[in-house]
């Protein structure tokens, strides 16, 4: 596009994030500042709609931005506004130290407030650490392998053998691994397991390679949560709620928070602030919704992700800063 291009979609963008209304040509003519024809401006729209960036809708001669076209603008127009002194006051105000849990709730809900969207934090992912394993005889060709985490959690796994253990080798083998193993990651103990599995013997060495191999050892124990608030003000947007199916597909996917899982894991291992955009991303095929995230860390380590979900048609220039400041002050009050 040319600079003339650029400026006229950034114009219709933020003026259609402000009114909410398709824009139309005359209203593009005074807002930009450019001295064009409304001919010119229409024929600029008619080349940014060919190109994907901007739509008609049916009842209007005005155009709104498309998915396209949002992200186009956060990535190469986006002017960012310093942040209000009173958000800025009530986010550090909110965020003093205490107990992890509490802040992190007290993030989700500051989030909300400032932005008036929903506010979401992933919680740092749990370390797989175990205090106590036990495994008890279900039938002949299954093991219940049972896992007790330092902070209490149980977690249950089934595991089939070919090998016929008895109850004492079952028990024999559990007193080992907890005597030897416990307190240990289990990243740590595989490595310990090389180095031992010729001195182990044959039924001990087999359990303990089946209780590492099982696949809670990588997913549930190291999973972090969602922390979700204030998703019920996502019914009073207009963009969101005119729609009852996208409304509910929305809920669906708060509900379920594996696409939200996805999004701020991803996002947690980038650098800064992610925008991701409905429609425009494969990561959240929900149209008219966007989602800025920021990760946050714990003494200089990057633990887990913060952001806002609200509507595609949002003020990033405002919600940005927010999020910006929110992950900072909350890796402060994480921090030693």
């Amino acid at each position: 596009m040319d600079d003339r291009s650029r400026a006229l979609l950034k114009t219709l963008i933020e003026k259609y994030i402000e009114e909410g209304q398709p824009i139309g040509s005359r209203t593009l003519s005074r807002a930009s500042g450019l001295d064009l024809s409304a001919a010119t401006i229409r024929n600029v729209m008619a080349d940014l709609e060919d190109m994907g960036l901007v739509t008609s809708p049916h009842t209007s001669a005005g155009r709104v931005p498309t998915p396209r076209g949002y992200r186009l603008f956060v990535d190469t127009m986006l002017t960012i506004r310093p942040l209000e002194e009173m958000a800025a006051r009530e986010v550090k105000n909110g965020l003093l130290p205490d107990s992890p849990q509490r802040v992190l709730a007290a993030a989700a809900q500051i989030l909300s407030n400032l932005t008036h969207f929903a506010g979401v934090v992933m919680t740092p992912k749990r370390a797989q650490v175990f205090k106590h394993i036990e495994f008890l005889r279900l039938g002949e060709g299954k093991i219940l392998l049972i896992v007790v985490t330092p902070e209490g959690d149980v977690q249950n796994r089934i595991l089939p053998t070919n090998q016929d253990y008895s109850p004492s080798q079952l028990i024999e083998a559990g007193n080992y691994i907890n005597a030897h193993y416990s307190g240990k990651s289990f990243t740590e103990v595989r490595g310990h397991l090389k180095a031992d599995l010729d001195s182990l013997r044959s039924d001990i060495s087999g359990l303990m390679s089946m209780a590492l191999q099982s696949s809670m050892t990588d997913s549930d124990m190291g999973r972090g949560e969602v922390v979700l608030s204030g998703e019920r003000r996502l019914l009073n947007v207009g963009d969101l709620s005119s729609n009852l199916d996208r409304l509910r597909k929305m809920f669906d996917m708060l509900e379920q928070k594996s696409v939200l899982m996805q999004l701020l894991d991803v996002s947690s291992h980038a650098d800064g602030i992610q925008i991701f955009i409905g429609g425009d991303s494969d990561l959240l095929p929900y149209e008219d919704l966007a989602v800025i995230s920021s990760p946050y860390s714990v003494d200089g380590q990057i633990v887990g992700t913060l952001g806002v979900i609200g509507p595609m048609r949002m003020a990033y220039d405002r919600v940005i800063p927010i999020v910006d400041i929110t992950s900072k002050l909350l890796s402060g009050a994480l921090s030693s």
